[in-house]
């Protein structure tokens, strides 16, 4: 009888030890959930930094987070140029007015490369792609607590020879998007862009 009893009680233990590991890892998704929907509702535009510098393996890491970024048939049509050189800096800056550079510390130049691209109408996925991929640095940046803003390269005729020339790209890639990068200045709140009227269900 004893040794039914003790059998319950060890049937009851390990029940309730199931179960209370099963809450805590409930509680740890639900915590990372919100993590990460908190990440993307938070990130805004960062356009003023400090001068202190990002460590080359943060860099690292938001280059892997856009790699990460889903791309056509695998195709991996993107190139990463990683910026920190205050000269580099400067003279992106020349050749890009609206970069906000002047006190960037890093910039990613997320590039498409067309020999890596798809052929005939899928080619131009290179641009989602890549897109895709800015937007990963973008939220990798944030989750580090640095400030980032994606200042748009492609389709400006009058921005892409010059910064093709400053980053001696060669023909087959195209710059897309110059990602400015640092320790923010400042904190900006962000901007609420929930508007319920851009949504439909089922058909326009």
């Amino acid at each position: 009888m004893k040794q039914i009893i003790l059998s319950a009680l060890f049937s009851v233990l390990l029940l309730s030890t199931a179960c209370s590991s099963e809450k805590v890892s409930n509680n740890d998704n639900q915590a990372n959930t919100a993590a990460v929907i908190n990440n993307i509702m938070t990130r805004t535009s960062i356009r003023s930094f400090t001068n202190e510098p990002i460590g080359a393996d943060t860099l690292t890491t938001l280059v892997k987070a856009g790699m990460a970024a889903p791309t056509a048939v695998n195709r991996q049509p993107w190139s990463f140029i990683v910026v920190t050189e205050r000269q580099m800096l400067d003279s992106l800056m020349n050749v890009h007015p609206y970069s906000n550079l002047a006190t960037a510390t890093a910039a990613i130049i997320v590039c498409g490369d067309m020999e890596k691209a798809l052929d005939g109408f899928g080619r131009d996925y290179w641009i989602q792609d890549c897109s895709a991929a800015s937007e990963n640095i973008l939220l990798a940046a944030h989750a580090y607590g640095l400030g980032a803003v994606w200042c748009g390269i492609y389709p400006n005729p009058n921005v892409i020879p010059g910064v093709k020339r400053v980053l001696s790209i060669p023909g087959s890639v195209t710059p897309l998007s110059l990602i400015t990068l640092g320790h923010p200045a400042d904190n900006p709140e962000p901007k609420d862009k929930w508007i319920p009227e851009n949504v439909h269900y089922q058909k326009y």
